[in-house]
């Protein structure tokens, strides 16, 4: 049988199978579905970046492709755009935009900047290239029937080539305001000044720190408000409570992978070999090639055998992991808008009384916290919970109002 033959045959193959999975789904399901597939084909060549990267400011858009498998009611752009990491360095990022098709409001819509949980740290593991690149953004269906649009960024290395951004909070923070001017630009006069930061967990870390430095990082962005669910908060305690099981020993890996990797040449002592044991080291290559959604099985057959032999100090006490952990850790500076802050209280990730101490943080510098303590909710399901209680909010802080009392003008 012929090479042309056999794939033809895989291809009827596959389009049988998955029309006996569409048989139950309903006509917007099978649509979704069917342009899910279409575009996983087409999308790996807008990853990769122009061999002649145009000049840009942070924000600038390098290009946009319209794409399909949208939410009904709306329509949707893969983007590439300039931002900087935590040195100030050009960078490039992926993401996507999302907006309603209905009429504009007056004034432009508020533009929702999303920092997304941890998928991962390679490239591949970015939730803008995956088959549903909408499925993960909590609450977008409730933010797009309110009017606003919705962006994120993948991250800094992840989708396209770039340095490591795991929990640097303020790489993930320039990326999040960047990928709030990027969905400016596009969208042009539908898009408003006034933005909304929103993130999930290690997403948490990003929108923090995007509040603390969009006064000085992006004073061209009226951010309005800052909404977390179980955020990344005080990392070395953060890891220090988690590294006793296998999802501690998989954060850890991407994280100490990611800091030796963006601080190594510019920070004495920030070497592997200081930190992890010979038995972590020699596993660190296969686990950050690994992404937590979809991968996750293999990620924990690597990193179960490390449980209790991760580490060889206390990182919290270790310098200058110590004072890295330390400037990642978001409270530093205070939020001059309101925050948000949702914390599942059977979360066994993310300590409850972590996020708790945080809280009561921000609140002794005069921040304006509203704290969600949501029952019987983990780590996972925290953020969708929370979002009853968050668009009530918002919607008081008038958020998506022209002049509302959450504006910085």
């Amino acid at each position: 049988m012929t090479t042309a033959r056999m794939s033809r045959l895989r291809a009827a193959f596959t389009m049988l199978t998955v029309a006996a999975l569409l048989s139950a789904c309903t006509p917007t399901e099978i649509r979704r579905a069917g342009d899910d597939i279409t575009e996983e084909v087409r999308s790996a060549k807008f990853y990769l970046q122009p061999q002649l990267l145009p000049e840009g400011s942070p924000g600038d858009l390098i290009r946009s492709e319209r794409i399909l498998g949208t939410p009904d009611g709306a329509e949707a752009w893969r983007i590439m755009f300039h931002s900087t990491d935590v040195f100030g360095k050009p960078v490039v990022n992926t993401g996507l935009v999302v907006a309603p098709t209905s009429s504009t409001p007056e004034g432009g819509r508020t533009v929702v900047s999303w920092g997304h949980p941890t998928t991962g740290s390679a490239i591949k593991c970015s939730p803008s290239s995956g088959l549903d690149p909408f499925d993960l953004v909590e609450g977008l269906n409730d933010f797009l029937d309110r009017g606003y649009a919705v962006t994120y960024t993948d991250y800094t290395g992840m989708g396209t080539a770039g340095p490591n951004s795991y929990l640097v909070g303020e790489t993930a923070g320039r990326n999040m305001l960047d990928a709030a001017r990027a969905a400016r630009s596009l969208l042009k006069e539908e898009a408003s000044s006034r933005v909304v930061l929103w993130g999930h967990s290690q997403g948490g870390q990003g929108a923090l720190f995007a509040g603390q430095i969009a006064t000085s990082y992006a004073p061209d962005l009226d951010v309005r408000a800052v909404a977390v669910a179980a955020p990344a908060t005080n990392l070395a305690k953060l890891l220090d409570a988690d590294i006793g099981d296998v999802s501690g020993v998989s954060i850890g890996a991407y994280a100490f992978n990611a800091y030796a990797e963006v601080y190594g040449d510019s920070v004495s002592g920030a070497e592997l070999d200081t930190i992890l044991t010979p038995a972590a080291i020699a596993a660190l290559p296969s686990m950050v090639k690994l992404c937590l959604l979809g991968q996750n099985d293999e990620l924990h057959a690597i990193g179960k055998p490390l449980v209790g032999g991760f580490l060889t100090a206390d990182p919290a006490t270790t310098e200058p992991w110590a004072t890295l952990l330390a400037d990642n850790t978001a409270g530093a500076v205070p939020l001059n808008v309101p925050l948000f802050v949702a914390q599942g209280e059977t979360d066994t990730l993310v300590d409850p009384q972590a996020t708790t101490s945080f809280v009561a943080h921000e609140r002794s510098q005069g921040v304006d916290v509203t704290y969600e303590e949501i029952t019987n909710t983990g780590h996972g399901l925290v953020a969708l919970r929370a979002l009853k209680p968050l668009m009530k909010w918002l919607e008081a802080l008038g958020a998506d109002e022209v002049a509302g009392p959450g504006s910085l003008q």
